[in-house]
């Protein structure tokens, strides 16, 4: 994997993430319809969830599909790090498993 592939990959990746923290910041203050609507985080969610679908799709040009899709659970790794970073959330043994799998499955896909 050439250094543009592997920068496509993580700019994918942390978009995704990126989009589902601004949906989670924009779901805290959801009363009405017209809050929806004025919600600024919604639109930068949506905003970077479209960006990491387009960087997607330029991925595929580089990668194979059938490596594309599972490369994207580097996404749960970043979704991770912003929830405990920026949302306070904790992380448990389990989580910490999970993504270890994760990496090492990472790994094996591209040796």
């Amino acid at each position: 994997m050439s250094l543009k592939t592997f920068f496509i990959l993580i700019s994918m990746t942390l978009c995704g993430s990126l989009g589902g923290y601004f949906l989670k910041r924009a779901s805290s203050n959801l009363n009405s319809l017209k809050t929806l609507i004025l919600n600024k985080y919604i639109y930068i969610g949506g905003l970077f969830y479209c960006l990491g679908a387009i960087l997607n799709i330029a991925l595929l040009r580089y990668i194979p599909y059938s490596l594309v899709l599972p490369l994207n659970s580097i996404t749960y790794i970043w979704t991770l790090l912003l929830a405990y970073f920026l949302l306070g959330e904790r992380i448990g043994k389990y989580k910490l498993f999970g993504i270890l799998c994760i990496v090492v499955g990472v790994f094996f896909l591209t040796i």
